[in-house]
C-alpha cells in the first residue's frame, strides 16, 4: 500500500508540474518574442555608441596632431626670429641646444629611476622600509610618550 501511495504522489506531482511549466512558458509568447526584440535593439544602439566612441577619438587623434604640427611650426618660427632678432641670449634660451632652454629634452638613457627609499647615512643603518626604522630599541612601546615621538621624529627629520 506504501508502494502505491508514493507512485500515485509522483504521478500526481508530474501532472502538476507539467501543468504549472506549459502554463508559464506557454502563455507568454508574445513578451518573448518583446524581450528578444528590445535585446536586439539595446544591441544595436550599443554597436552604434562603439562607433560613435570610436570615431570620436580618431577626430580628436587627428586633431591633437594638427595642434602639435601647428605648435611646432610657431615655435621654428619664433626661434627663428630670436635668432635673426634678438641677443644670443635671449635665442639660445628659445633654441632647444642646452640645459637652460625653454624646450630642453633629456635622453631617456642619462635618466635614473626614482630611488623609494632614504639614502643611508651609514652602513649598520636600517633603511626605511625595516620594520625597526626610527624606532630607538631602549625604549619599551608602554613607556614610549608622545613627546618622545615627536622628539624622535623631529631628529629623524633633522637628520635627512
Amino acid at each position: 500500500m506504501l508502494w502505491l501511495t508514493g507512485i500515485v504522489c509522483l504521478a500526481v506531482g508530474l501532472v502538476a508540474g507539467l501543468l504549472i511549466a506549459k502554463r508559464i512558458s506557454g502563455s507568454n509568447p508574445a513578451k518573448v518574442s518583446e524581450l528578444e526584440a528590445r535585446v536586439q535593439e539595446l544591441q544595436r544602439h550599443h554597436a552604434q555608441y562603439r562607433e560613435n566612441v570610436s570615431e570620436h577619438f580618431n577626430t580628436t587623434a587627428e586633431l591633437v596632431q594638427h595642434m602639435t604640427e601647428s605648435y611646432r611650426d610657431v615655435y621654428q618660427h619664433l626661434a627663428g626670429g630670436a635668432q635673426d632678432l634678438c641677443t644670443g641670449d635671449v635665442a639660445s634660451k628659445l633654441l632647444p641646444a642646452t640645459e637652460q632652454s625653454m624646450f630642453y629634452h633629456v635622453d631617456d638613457d642619462e635618466l635614473e629611476a626614482p630611488k623609494d627609499y632614504a639614502p643611508k647615512k651609514a652602513p649598520g643603518q636600517s633603511g626605511a622600509l625595516a620594520e625597526n626604522f626610527g624606532l630607538d630599541a631602549s625604549n619599551s612601546p608602554d613607556k614610549d610618550t608622545s613627546a618622545d615621538k615627536n622628539r624622535d621624529h623631529k631628529q629623524a627629520v633633522n637628520e635627512d
